[in-house]
């Protein structure tokens, strides 16, 4: 009886490696679509005939192009995190302004060196397809690590600034004070989400090519202009 049972678990624990290693693959391959077609083009049908498999199958792994593509946006947003996550453990014995600074080029690292996965959740939105709400914590990653970051000197005075727009900071802290995690007072977060938004705001434009012709080094701009915001904060 327990032989059985364990040729049972054995078995369960065989399936289970291989539909993770077809899922893996199914991944592997949409993002080479990605990269070649763009994400308006994916598709599922492609895919299986890539694997060998009968295009019925592959649905009992993605019921649809859309669950492939919320896959795709959660994996690119978990990857950036975790390359800004790396960078700043690499920090840690730095200042704050540094720790702030090694995210932010953690960031834009990982952005150069996958400019199609980095378009997929920060460029043009996919026409018809609405993100679920599971995309939401992997997408605040990053902003979670510049808050922790900024928050290490909460008497910053820039702080004070963001009193000026009393409406979106408060409106910030109730919606964003638990997903963050932190014990953030709204002027914090207000501050925070700007710095948030202007890291890729600057990405953006280097990626998409909004720089051609007007800055000569991208990596210097863009460390000297990280670095002024990160004084804004009052980082040191």
């Amino acid at each position: 009886m327990e032989e059985q049972r364990n040729q049972q678990i054995s078995v369960r624990g065989t399936r289970a490696r291989a539909r993770e290693q077809v899922l893996a693959d199914i991944v592997q391959l949409a993002e080479v679509q990605l990269r070649d077609r763009g994400a308006s083009e994916l598709s599922l049908r492609a895919i299986a005939r890539e694997l060998g498999m009968v295009s019925s199958a592959i649905y009992r792994y993605f019921p649809s192009a859309e669950a492939l593509l919320t896959a795709l946006i959660i994996r690119a947003y978990q990857d950036i995190g975790d390359a800004a996550e790396q960078a700043l453990r690499a920090a840690t014995d730095q200042p704050a302004l540094e720790q702030y600074l090694a995210i932010c080029h953690g960031c834009r690292d990982w952005a150069l060196a996958n400019p199609h996965r980095y378009a997929l959740i920060y460029g043009s939105p996919v026409p018809g397809y609405a993100a679920p709400r599971d995309t939401v914590e992997p997408a605040t990653k990053v902003g979670r690590l510049l808050i922790s970051v900024a928050e290490m000197d909460r008497s910053a005075p820039s702080f004070s600034a963001a009193a000026q727009w009393p409406a979106e900071r408060d409106s910030l802290q109730s919606r964003l004070s638990e997903l963050f995690d932190a014990e953030l007072d709204g002027d914090q977060i207000a501050i925070g989400v700007a710095g948030w938004s202007h890291l890729f705001g600057l990405l953006s434009f280097e990626l998409f090519g909004h720089f051609v012709g007007s800055v000569k080094d991208n990596r210097s701009y863009f460390d000297a202009v990280m670095r002024h915001w990160a004084k804004q904060l009052g980082l040191a």
